[in-house]
């Protein structure tokens, strides 16, 4: 896709150059991020400058909609082969609402699964023992081409050496603080980075899956594409690893919703009546509602739709390319490594939900850390990886927003700026954090408070500040974007001197509600209109000097 969108962008084309063309363009997205399907947009836009014509309007999914991309992609399918049917009814001679036939639908499985003769394991009992778990975890994941993005192999294996709870215990939240030591090399990270860990998945759960599927588990497997195009992705010697291995290592069975797709190829599989047509029904747009109810509504996982239709026996080959992947969770770390050398620090609000039907449903890899004892000896998988907040310089002044959980990365901010002011003068920070109840979920309380007094890196008498907004402990809610405003002449002041803007937290509305609390701040203090002060902010951005990590 990147060489064909620079294919487009060639200088040369002219505004003529695709006349006689017509296209149509589908976008994946998510809402709750600020560049939306900004993908789908561009390319429907160059194609259009390009003299192109749609042949409908571009369909932008969203995998906020209750029934995911599907909600949009369903009724836009519906207008295209319309479209495409007015345009030349030779294209589809039986109209655009024609079925296909049924075995044409579904296709072989593009992958294929060798089997092999056993091999034996080495116990993994010593810290040598980790080099072969890691080949393992990178073996494992290699062999399914498509499904992940980044390295394979991790960068090391963290062990707890702290669970602390940092809510207070009867307040309805669970946020736990947790720090790991490396085991086998050196943590190599700067403050705003994130690591990723791959989360433990239940053993029962995972058992159960290899029964319900008919599968053995101790047989060895090695996992290929069955087209020749993308044969030569793999290594034809690559290592076999055990069917179990590879079912926890790279298939999330217990906590991830199937996609659409696994119904339709369900019901190929399905051998009693009531439970192929119920499946096909799922599968239709018609059913999407009740598919929506019945899956994404209640988190239904891999296993328990296994379960609900028993008659189904998938082939695993369509198991390993269809149930969704066991992916890595990211984290914001909350340390500096200057103050932590060779530890690495997270928050992490434990996820926990009930579903219409009151099932309890709670968040993989969340929940698994808090299960863990730091006295335990669990070796977690880790990488680290840059995220969308630069590690700043001891000479940029600092105005930091993060309520709730979005405080972690700032906590590491602090951290850092406190160890350069031993040595050398720094810049000030200005930390606004929010939360519900001083008494319930101030995070990191006695730590901020620390670094605001007696000339710490977050005092007045520094230049600094820090800023609580309590929502819930008085009628009116008061939120992060108020405490902003009541201290619009310092924020002013500091932009004024080069300050760089970090926001970090909820993707719902903070970070927009944010942006027009700065908007408002430099509107007023420089008297230009809003829409200048928006330019000014988007310069910032392009300067790399205003920030957003937000998750939803």
């Amino acid at each position: 896709m990147k060489g064909f969108w620079r294919f487009l962008l060639q200088k040369n084309l002219t505004r003529e150059w695709l006349k006689g063309v017509h296209y149509a363009v589908f976008g994946l997205g998510d809402s709750s991020y600020q560049k939306y399907n900004f993908a789908a947009k561009k390319l429907d836009k160059r194609l259009s400058d390009l003299g192109a014509k749609a042949i409908i309007e571009r369909g932008l999914g969203d995998d906020q909609h209750p029934s995911g991309y599907e909600g949009t992609l369903d009724p836009w399918m519906s207008a295209l082969w319309s479209s495409l049917y007015h345009k030349n009814p030779k294209l589809l001679p039986n109209g655009p609402d024609v079925l296909v036939p049924e075995s044409t639908l579904i296709d072989q499985p593009r992958i294929q699964i060798i089997y092999h003769d056993a091999e034996r394991e080495p116990p993994l009992s010593t810290a040598t023992d980790l080099k072969y778990l890691e080949m393992h975890i990178e073996r494992a994941r290699l062999m399914t081409p498509g499904k992940f993005s980044g390295k394979n192999r991790p960068d090391s294996f963290l062990k707890m050496t702290k669970n602390h709870l940092l809510s207070r215990a009867d307040s309805g939240k669970d946020v736990r603080h947790f720090e790991f030591e490396a085991v086998t090399s050196s943590i190599d990270y700067e403050v705003g980075d994130v690591l990723e860990v791959l989360p433990g998945q239940s053993p029962a759960a995972v058992d159960d899956f290899i029964q319900r599927c008919n599968l053995n588990p101790e047989s060895y497997i090695t996992v290929q594409p069955k087209d020749k195009e993308n044969h030569g992705l793999l290594n034809h010697s690559m290592t076999p690893v055990k069917l179990k291995s590879f079912v926890e290592l790279t298939m999330d069975v217990a906590s991830a919703s199937p996609r659409r797709y696994f119904f339709e190829v369900m019901s190929f599989f399905a051998t009693a009546e009531h439970e192929q047509e119920r499946l096909q029904y799922f599968a239709s747009p018609e059913g999407r509602d009740d598919l929506y109810q019945y899956n994404q509504k209640e988190r239904r996982t891999v296993l328990e739709v296994l379960q609900d239709f028993p008659s189904v026996q998938m082939p695993f080959e369509w198991l390993v390319q269809l149930v969704p992947p066991l992916k890595t969770r990211s984290f914001s770390i909350s340390s500096s490594p200057s103050a932590h050398p060779n530890q690495v620090h997270i928050t992490v609000s434990v996820v926990s939900w009930t579903t219409p039907y009151k099932r309890t449903r709670t968040g993989l890899c969340s929940s698994w850390l808090a299960s863990l004892d730091p006295q335990q000896r669990v070796f977690i998988p880790a990488w680290f990886s840059k995220g969308c907040l630069p590690a700043p310089p001891p000479s940029l002044p600092l105005i930091l927003i993060g309520p709730g959980t979005g405080c972690a990365p700032f906590r590491g901010f602090v951290e850092e700026r406190a160890m350069q002011s031993r040595t050398a003068p720094t810049a000030p920070i200005i930390f606004f954090f929010g939360c519900r109840r001083e008494n319930d979920d101030f995070l990191y309380r006695d730590f901020w408070l620390a670094h605001s007094q007696k000339n710490g890196v977050l005092s007045e008498g520094k230049g600094g500040g820090f800023y609580v907004a309590f929502s819930r402990d008085q009628p009116r809610k008061v939120y992060v974007q108020h405490k902003i405003r009541e201290q619009s002449t310092k924020i002013w002041n500091l932009l004024t001197q080069g300050a760089a803007v970090y926001v970090s937290g909820s993707a719902n509305k903070m970070p927009s509600d944010v942006l027009s609390a700065f908007e408002e701040i430099i509107s007023t203090k420089s008297g230009v209109s809003r829409e200048e002060a928006l330019r000014w902010i988007r310069t910032l951005e392009r300067a790399g000097k205003y920030h957003v990590e937000a998750w939803s």
